[in-house]
């Protein structure tokens, strides 16, 4: 069997994109969780280092530790035109679990410090290997990991400040198809009508002709989280936060190709081997999160808060994937996002129904900062209504343990659009060429049959994935804490 094809080998970076589309992570408290993860205008001891340092202040014992895990388990559709027909395909994923936890303690009665482990960012979903749209997405799984030492002082009774200190690294690993096998089927014709494949070579159909994994570690990055609280009186506090942005950078991932049978392999590894041997560079941006919060206490045992949180998310205007390999330079891509700024917006209440038994409700709306003719189906980041539930059961006066739910309700898009280079199809008519010359055909008339062929088969330089997506999520949560 002949080998034909020779494709950019910075196809395979594509879905790096993924990196920095991974959801910012708003579950990292069971108990404020079940507020519509509200917090930013609280007193909340050592929950506070993540929502607003200064509000650490509130710690009211020597010594607190606790923390808190959350499954995500999220379910999206994709619906689009298959040979003119709709078909809807489904992602199969594994829940994700962002954790949280945390250790403060008392220097002074108006002087705190404590350390946090959280998972700001994450994203873990599945669109299975063979799909429609497996060239953009087959499966990511990005985590991102921070270790935030804090203090917080009191400077009067009535204000508080706080800052800590953000130490983040994390991980990606994903997969993507680097060939279409729409155009990998009109390449097969083509051959057979030039006698370079035999007549009846089964079709790829929906099979992804060829894979790539795409593995890396980030370094350590380094930023902080500040804030303020001011309480008016008994019944009124507010608060502003704001966490700097980072960039998670990835020096030397790796990359590794599979092809899905035998004839995908022998037309397509001589050129999609060198990826095996490739290593590559990206860096994607941890935004920064500006919010600001009102807590009101209307009577005794009820608490009322609303938080509102603006994420940068236009610091993502493009991914720039550079190879190590300088000999690869003009292989590089640098990929337009034009991500926008978005708000997440929260509302929640608590009440004591007795010293051992607190209740929650809240609701969060998550706004999109994704356009939808850049949509990717790594992260259908459409906007999202959140309503929560919990409560805290306090078997000691200083034990407490915290359970949350939490329903995500995609509000849906139609006809989101994701262009990108079709690099077989790119390559095709040069390679036809070359066959025809090859036979004999001077290289003017070899060129100009190889476009019309080309042509009349529909394969182009680039193509567009439209589809309209849903997407939906249940997320329960579970937290223990002790004073001492």
């Amino acid at each position: 069997m002949k080998k034909p094809i020779t494709l950019l080998a910075a196809a395979a970076l594509g879905c790096g994109a993924a990196m920095a589309e991974g959801y910012q992570v708003n579950t990292l408290s069971a108990r404020q969780l079940g507020m519509g993860h509200t917090g930013i205008g609280m007193r909340l001891g050592a929950e506070s280092m993540y929502f607003n340092p200064a509000g650490l202040t509130g710690l009211d014992k020597t010594l607190e530790i606790g923390g808190s895990v959350t499954a995500i388990m999220p379910s999206a559709t994709a619906t689009t035109l298959v040979g003119g027909k709709e078909k809807s395909y489904e992602t199969d994923c594994n829940a994700s679990t962002p954790v949280n936890f945390n250790a403060a303690f008392s220097i002074f009665p108006n002087l705190k410090a404590g350390v946090s482990f959280y998972t700001p960012y994450g994203s873990s979903i599945n669109w299975t290997r063979d799909w429609a749209g497996s060239v953009l997405s087959q499966d990511v799984n990005l985590k991102v990991y921070t270790v935030q030492p804090t203090i917080a002082w009191a400077i009067t009774p009535k204000l508080s400040v706080g800052a800590g200190a953000m130490i983040s690294w994390g991980s990606v690993d994903l997969n993507k198809g680097l060939v279409s096998a729409s155009t990998a089927d009109k390449m097969l014709g083509l051959l057979q009508g030039l006698g370079q494949l035999p007549a009846g070579t089964p079709p790829f159909g929906e099979t992804s002709p060829a894979s790539v994994n795409l593995t890396g570690t980030a370094q350590t990055a380094v930023g902080f989280n500040v804030g303020a609280l001011y309480e008016f009186n008994d019944k009124w506090s507010v608060g502003a936060s704001y966490r700097s942005q980072m960039k998670m950078k990835v020096k030397a991932g790796d990359a590794s190709v599979s092809y899905a049978n035998d004839l995908a392999q022998g037309l397509l590894s001589e050129s999609l081997d060198i990826i095996n041997a490739a290593n590559f560079k990206a860096e994607m941006p941890c935004p920064w999160v500006f919010g600001l919060g009102v807590t009101y206490k209307p009577v005794k045992g009820l608490v009322l808060a609303a938080d509102a949180r603006l994420t940068g998310w236009k610091a993502y205007k493009t991914l720039d994937i550079e190879f190590l390999n300088p000999s690869l330079e003009s292989y590089n891509q640098h990929i337009a996002k034009n991500y926008h700024n978005s708000w997440t917006y929260s509302v929640g209440a608590q009440y004591a129904f007795t010293k051992r038994l607190d209740g929650r409700l809240g609701l969060m709306i998550d706004t999109t900062p994704v356009s939808k003719t850049h949509y990717n189906p790594e992260t259908p980041g459409m906007t999202k209504i959140e309503p929560t539930l919990g409560l805290s059961f306090r078997p000691l006066p200083d034990l407490s343990v915290d359970v949350a739910f939490m329903y995500i309700h995609g509000t849906g898009v139609k006809g989101a659009s994701c262009s990108y280079p079709d690099l077989l199809g790119a390559r095709l008519p040069s390679t036809i060429s070359g066959m025809m010359q090859a036979q004999g055909i001077p290289a003017a008339a070899a060129d100009a049959a190889a476009a019309a062929m080309c042509g009349n088969a529909g394969i182009t330089a680039s193509q567009t994935f439209t589809a309209d997506y849903k997407l939906h999520a249940f997320a329960p949560s579970i937290g223990i804490s002790y004073r001492f």
